[in-house]
């Protein structure tokens, strides 16, 4: 009995290797976000504050559990300080490209950063 190897012909191989590189290129050219120009803070999904990335700030935004800081700078923003347990939004570091976003689920606040050009956004996949 053969294998199912003995089936696969030369032309078999190259069409398998051009569709893998095909899909390899992709990724990087079509799920990427473009550079922010402004960040979004939220709490309970509604807009709180919008800001430019083009200078350094520090915002507070209280929560139902407490204080949550972000901090801007010029190009990236990320969450500074939060009340929750886990600290997966400050864990979270800078937030750099447009569609990245930081969700502080425990104290209902959430950054996002927005620009001309949006990428991939996980949260709709």
């Amino acid at each position: 009995m053969k294998t199912w190897l003995a089936l696969v012909r030369p032309g078999d191989w190259l069409v398998v290797s051009l569709a893998g590189i095909a899909v390899a290129l992709s990724f990087p050219l079509l799920w990427r976000g473009g550079p922010a120009d402004r960040a979004v803070i939220r709490l309970d999904g509604r807009i709180v504050a919008e800001y430019p990335l083009n200078a350094a700030r520090r915002v507070e935004v209280t929560g139902p559990i407490g204080t949550t800081v972000v901090e801007i700078q010029p190009g990236r923003a990320r969450v500074f300080a939060d009340p929750g347990p886990r600290q997966y939004c400050v864990r979270q570091g800078w937030l750099t490209r447009a569609s990245a976003i930081a969700i502080c689920a425990p104290n209902h606040v959430s950054l996002a950063l927005a620009g001309g050009q949006t990428g991939y956004d996980s949260l709709n996949y």
